[in-house]
């Protein structure tokens, strides 16, 4: 039997399974939560949770809490990034660059984002740092994120504290910041348009953005930790006490990056003729 028909073979009977529901699995395990485990109904395997609260834990790394919004990190962001650029010189800051800059070379070829359909979720993760090092996204900007999130979490009262979710929380907005794949192109068309012109150029567009949610997140979230944990473990506090000492004085607003700063510039295309 060919790999191809195994596989066929195996996904029918994953299927079929799914779709049987198993009673011993009554309810999901979220306090509070009256709905039954997904594998207690036709609707899939899992043993623990229902699927609002699955799906929930896939997109945010958290079963209770939610993303956090760029209004929550955007002054956390800024303060970061300030603080790495006065503190270029430190041994750590330059470290977690390197590290960085390493990682960026070690993501394997740039995958655009239209041909991202069958890679694996660890695959998907190294593609997004792959599109990172293509648009040259500074990798100051990836570990201002990392430090956004932990300060965040310190400052959160209801914070969740696992490690998932704060990996997740970074991966997401290391995600956006590798955006998508852009292509515009021209073509002539030789059918008439309504005021009779023939031939004559269309211009077409075509904009892909990868889902951010479920492993990929995880995997990203992993591979960017190693880069910045021993900076996080010297200098959190110093970032910290420059944020709080920045809001005193009232020096942030709402975007992620000081003035003349952006992850990904975007570049003007010329007007069709």
């Amino acid at each position: 039997m060919s790999t191809r028909n195994t596989r066929q073979k195996r996904r029918d009977e994953v299927v079929s399974k799914a779709k049987q529901p198993n009673h011993m699995y009554g309810y999901c395990r979220v306090i509070g939560c009256g709905k039954p485990a997904r594998a207690g109904t036709s609707d899939g395997l899992d043993t623990k949770y229902c699927r609002a609260h699955a799906e929930h834990l896939q997109r945010h790394g958290s079963l209770h809490k939610g993303s956090y919004g760029a209004k929550e990190l955007n002054p956390y962001r800024q303060a970061a990034l300030a603080w790495l650029l006065d503190n270029e010189h430190e041994f750590w800051v330059k470290n977690a660059i390197q590290r960085m800059q390493g990682l960026y070379q070690q993501a394997g070829p740039h995958v655009e984002a239209f041909r991202l359909r069958g890679l694996r979720p660890k695959e998907r993760a190294m593609a997004a740092l792959a599109r990172l090092r293509k648009h040259e996204v500074d990798p100051r900007l990836v570990i201002a994120a990392w430090l956004a999130v932990e300060m965040t979490l310190r400052d959160d009262p209801q914070a969740d504290l696992k490690p998932e979710f704060k990996r997740v929380q970074v991966a997401k907005v290391v995600h956006r910041m590798a955006s998508g794949s852009h292509k515009r192109w021209e073509r002539e068309v030789h059918a008439p348009d309504r005021l009779g012109r023939s031939p004559r150029i269309v211009v077409e567009e075509l904009h892909v953005y990868p889902r951010s949610r479920g492993r990929v997140l995880r995997h990203l979230g992993e591979a960017l930790e190693p880069a910045v944990e021993l900076l996080v473990h010297h200098h959190l506090d110093a970032v910290h006490a420059f944020k709080v000492e920045r809001d005193a004085k009232g020096k942030y607003d709402d975007r992620p990056y000081p003035k003349g700063w952006s992850a990904r510039p975007r570049k003007r295309q010329p007007d069709s003729a």
